[in-house]
């Protein structure tokens, strides 16, 4: 019975030291464990879309297509002079001698200056450039590259306002899809917004010859402030460089 009472107060102790211990091995360790971070992540902004590149379109007649292209291809390195890289190269649908070219510029100024060289001139000329070519100098504001047939076109006109005019294009986009109609590239004039060349792909002819014509185009050009009537210019991409 002594050895009893005299055990009770070790057996005790050791009890409370065993406690405190692990009380303090638990603390120990949650002192030891990294602090969470209750920082809000914060979710990347959407990249700018990447404006396209400024191009220059040339439309002319030539007497015969192989003698002129080939003629074209060898003057590359006037063209890279004034900042002018060629990109595609397009035959009229209605008329395969109607040729179409379209080249990047680095700057519209350089690009005007090319094309008033008396030196183009005359390769035109030699080239069998008919009657004088049709040149535009375009802002590029959207280009789809997804959008690849090669059967196309190019329609022209002017707008009273070019953000009233894009609200209403955009927003007939469906029924062009409807035609058989895909946007591939749309631009206005250099300094001039008022101008506005759109590119299609085609994928059924009959159905966008139809809708070209149709009242429902004609109303919604109105709506869009279309000054003037379109114009049509249907062709075929041939090369691309």
């Amino acid at each position: 019975m002594k050895q009893f009472k005299f055990l009770m107060p070790l057996a005790v102790g050791v009890s409370m030291t065993a406690l405190l211990f692990s009380c303090n091995s638990g603390e120990e360790k949650k002192a030891d464990e990294p602090a969470k971070d209750t920082t809000a992540v914060k979710a990347p902004e959407p990249a700018a879309p990447v404006k396209p590149d400024n191009i220059m379109i040339v439309i002319h007649k030539v007497a015969n297509f192989a003698k002129w292209v080939a003629g074209y291809e060898a003057h590359d390195s006037m063209r890279l002079a004034y900042g002018l890289h060629s990109r595609m190269l397009s035959r009229g649908t209605k008329d395969s001698n109607m040729v179409m070219v379209v080249v990047k510029m680095d700057d519209a100024a350089k690009a005007k200056e090319f094309a008033a060289l008396p030196s183009l001139k005359d390769a035109m000329k030699k080239g069998g450039v008919i009657g004088a070519p049709t040149i535009s100098y375009i802002d590029m504001q959207m280009l789809d590259t997804t959008a690849n047939g090669t059967s196309r076109v190019l329609i022209t006109h002017k707008v009273k306002d070019w953000d009233a005019w894009k609200k209403v294009f955009d927003a007939d986009k469906p029924n062009r899809m409807a035609a058989g109609l895909t946007d591939r590239a749309l631009g206005h004039s250099v300094g001039d917004n008022h101008s506005v060349t759109i590119a299609l792909v085609i994928s059924d002819m009959k159905k966008a010859d139809d809708f070209s014509k149709s009242p429902e185009l004609k109303k919604k050009m109105e709506d869009g402030g279309v000054e003037g009537p379109p114009t049509f210019f249907y062709y075929t991409v041939v090369k691309k460089y």
